[in-house]
């Protein structure tokens, strides 16, 4: 029997490698100021992003807040240890509940009103006066949460508050915001839509900067209203837009503002305020055990991953173009 020969590499195609090994070379080189601009963002993702992610192997360890990095590698191993202390821990459910439907109200109050905004915004014929509510409504974005949680504390507190001091005076009874269990989440989302809805527009209104005015003029003649023009043509013509972010609002589900809760809650409104990231502040970092912190954010890692795939999957499935 004939033995089969091996098929040689054609010299050819190795010519053809290196000829394309060059033009990407050449490439690089023609568009070497974009990537020198881009380098800095680049290296902020793998510093601050993509090495620490080696950390994670703490959350199956148990370490020493004083081990250093010595500590991290003779730690000994105990597996899912500290996933189980979260998962039967007596606060589990009340923070996952509590972490879902303040991001809730946030998604559902928060979400729609930059578009509404923008919406507005687009209508306002006078350029003047459209760059000054552009403006102010940017304001609060810059205003760390610091700040404004000290705003809503002078308005709301329940001795010395401005408003809360009026209604006294109004009603003849005893007011308490941000003390009260059924009024805190309500602070807590309309803080956060004057937060951000002025900021969040930025995009909307970039998307329909890019409409063809020829369509509104061709809805014109029809006899199209501008509600109808903002229904048929503006909305359809950003829904990539809200698409995406939408995506995103969902993948951070379990970030209810960890910042602003922190700043603003109290053992009195804790039933309906501990988060995820709070009760892990009281009892990972200030209790010093930086294995179970690391494990609780493993674990709300691959939940937001989870949600990003299932939003962006039923995306394309309802014929919308997502992150991939």
């Amino acid at each position: 029997m004939s033995q089969k020969r091996k098929r040689q590499p054609s010299p050819s195609a190795g010519i053809a490698k290196d000829g394309k090994y060059r033009r990407l070379i050449k490439r690089i080189w023609f568009y070497r100021f974009y990537y020198l601009l881009a380098l800095p963002g680049i290296l902020y993702f793998i510093i601050f992003h993509y090495i620490p992610m080696f950390g994670i192997v703490i959350a199956f360890k148990d370490i020493s807040p004083f081990g250093g990095v010595a500590g991290i590698i003779e730690a000994p191993w105990v597996g899912f240890k500290h996933f189980n202390r979260f998962f039967n821990s007596i606060f589990f459910w009340n923070v996952i509940e509590n972490t879902v439907v303040i991001s809730g109200l946030k998604i559902i109050f928060g979400f729609p009103a930059p578009i509404l905004f923008a919406l507005m915004l687009n209508e306002i014929a006078r350029v003047k006066f459209k760059r000054f509510v552009q403006t102010v409504s940017y304001l609060p974005h810059f205003i760390s949460w610091v700040v404004t949680t000290g705003l809503v504390t002078a308005l709301l507190a329940t001795s010395g508050g401005l408003v809360t001091e009026i209604l006294n005076d109004l009603t003849d009874e005893r007011w308490s915001f941000l003390t009260n269990p059924d009024q805190f989440r309500g602070i807590l989302t309309m803080s956060h839509v004057w937060k951000t809805v002025g900021w969040s527009s930025i995009l909307y209104l970039a998307g329909m900067a890019a409409i063809d005015p020829a369509l509104y003029e061709a809805a014109a003649i029809d006899g199209a209203n501008r509600f109808q023009m903002a229904r048929y043509i503006t909305i359809p013509s950003i829904a990539f837009v809200i698409t995406i972010l939408f995506i995103f609002e969902i993948g951070n589900l379990l970030d209810a503002g960890f910042e602003q809760i922190l700043l603003l809650y109290s053992p009195a409104v804790y039933s309906v305020s501990d988060i995820i990231d709070t009760y892990v502040y009281r009892e990972g970092l200030l209790g010093l055990k930086y294995s179970f912190s690391a494990a609780v954010g493993l674990f709300k890692g691959v939940m937001a991953f989870l949600f990003l795939i299932a939003t962006n999957t039923l995306a394309n499935r309802l014929g919308q173009p997502g992150l991939w």
